[in-house]
């Protein structure tokens, strides 16, 4: 290969950031963040606060009577979107058995895979993000007061007067899905800009809720592109920027509060004792690094968050190894970004979120899409609960940290003696809106591959 990358030959980077040659042979490996700090020497350098989050935790609030009756999946919750927390002991026995390893510690699976409404997490960030714009438009219209019920923005004169507004996403799927069936459900027009690698059932539920898909052959970097350009030329147009928008970032780093609440109902601690570990799947970084960034604000050093990509789209571990963020691109260096992992499936990052998590995430590792099948099989098999292969990526994380480079890591923040106190989380983010022959599908390969 004789690319040149920011005025460098490829040989010249591998040279400089050695990883990027496993990268370009789609290895599975584990990054530790250098750069990882202690949450106090970073706290007040921080450009997102608490009183940020406790802000939209309030806004969701708000808005949870109108939710309710727009979707009465949510009444039983009233109105509030969240998922549930659950120890799978089956699977981690399993784990330990494919590994030859002894996990210390519970395992759990948070399953934003059956978060209602959008069936993924991002139901959290996408779902915020519209009704912050639907607020911010009633507000400046006097349509309501904060003081006021929202729940009466349902009533069809209020969808009228968001219909003259337009609402406009570039994704791979499940960001479209949460952003095209609230933005339709309130009375908006909108137009979802969909990658070659989002899933057709995808496309089909969203125009099935009169949202107006248009697709490219391009990635996810060329739907953002040409969303946003779109979105630009109409004044009453509203585009919401995954790779940079604080306000996605937001509704999803409510998540940390919730997790405590539901932590604290299981009896389960966090403290220097007893460590957590959050493993997240990463695309271009919003949803994990929302979620990170409210656990480290709440469990501070306590807490270990680690992203996972997949071995041909690790565009985060690129951006965050070689501190260039945004500007380099997986393609750059001849990976394909083909994955069946669709929504993970970018090539390049965030770098809003990677500046943002510079210091406080503690890693990345790559998982290839045969380990992807196989804890999909292994799920259904040992806990009966179903996900799309993307939402299985956080599976591998356990079993790195039980390895060589994860163990010095523990090492060096002196968790190894404690790890048998240890909690770990597996960030489970997508998986209940896929139809049931996909599913089946889903599951026959991952029996194909490994029979």
């Amino acid at each position: 290969m004789n690319r040149i990358i920011l005025g460098h030959t490829i040989k010249e980077w591998t040279e400089k950031y050695p990883l990027i040659e496993d990268m370009i042979n789609l290895k599975e490996m584990l990054w530790i963040n250098p750069k990882y700090t202690s949450f106090q020497s970073v706290e007040n350098s921080l450009s997102i606060v608490e009183n940020d989050i406790k802000e939209a935790e309030e806004r969701l609030s708000r808005f949870a009577p109108l939710v309710a009756k727009l979707f009465p999946e949510t009444e039983s919750s009233n109105g509030i979107i969240e998922s549930p927390l659950v120890e799978i002991p089956t699977m981690k026995k399993e784990l330990n058995r494919l590994h030859s390893l002894e996990l210390g510690g519970k395992v759990l699976l948070k399953k934003d895979s059956h978060l209602p409404i959008a069936g993924s997490i991002k139901a959290r960030g996408g779902i915020y993000e519209i009704l912050k714009r639907t607020e911010d438009l009633a507000l400046e219209n006097k349509l309501i007061s904060l003081k006021d019920d929202y729940s009466k923005l349902a009533d069809e004169k209020y969808k009228d007067f968001f219909n003259q507004y337009t609402i406009q996403v570039g994704s791979t799927g499940n960001l479209g899905l949460s952003i095209g069936i609230m933005s339709a459900k309130i009375g908006y027009k909108v137009i979802v800009h969909m990658s070659s690698d989002a899933k057709e059932w995808k496309k089909e539920l969203l125009r099935s809720k009169g949202v107006t898909v248009i697709e490219y052959e391009s990635d996810y970097s060329k739907a953002v592109e040409e969303g946003r350009k779109l979105s630009e030329q109409d004044e009453r147009s509203y585009f919401v920027d995954d790779e940079n928008s604080k306000n996605l970032f937001l509704g999803y780093s409510v998540a940390a509060k919730r997790l405590k609440k539901q932590l604290d109902e299981m009896k389960i601690k966090v403290d220097e004792e007893h460590p957590l570990f959050v493993y997240l799947p990463c695309g271009v970084g919003g949803g994990p690094g929302g979620v990170a960034y409210g656990l480290k604000l709440l469990f501070k050093d306590h807490v270990h968050c680690f992203f996972a990509e997949p071995t041909h789209s690790p565009c985060m571990l690129l951006g965050m190894y070689t501190e260039k963020h945004d500007k380099v691109c997986v393609q750059d260096f001849g990976i394909d970004n083909k994955t069946i992992a669709d929504g993970l499936a970018v090539g390049r990052p965030s770098g809003f979120v990677g500046r943002v998590l510079e210091n406080l995430l503690s890693g990345i590792y790559t998982i290839d899409d045969d380990s992807l099948y196989r804890y999909l099989n292994v799920l259904v098999n040992t806990e009966s609960i179903d996900l799309e292969p993307s939402a299985c990526a956080g599976f591998l994380g356990p079993v790195v940290i039980n390895e060589d480079q994860g163990q010095e890591y523990l090492l060096k923040h002196n968790l190894k003696d404690k790890m048998h106190d240890s909690t770990h989380i597996v960030w489970a983010t997508g998986g209940s809106l896929v139809p049931k022959e996909v599913k089946k599908d889903y599951y026959r390969e991952g029996r194909k591959r490994f029979s």
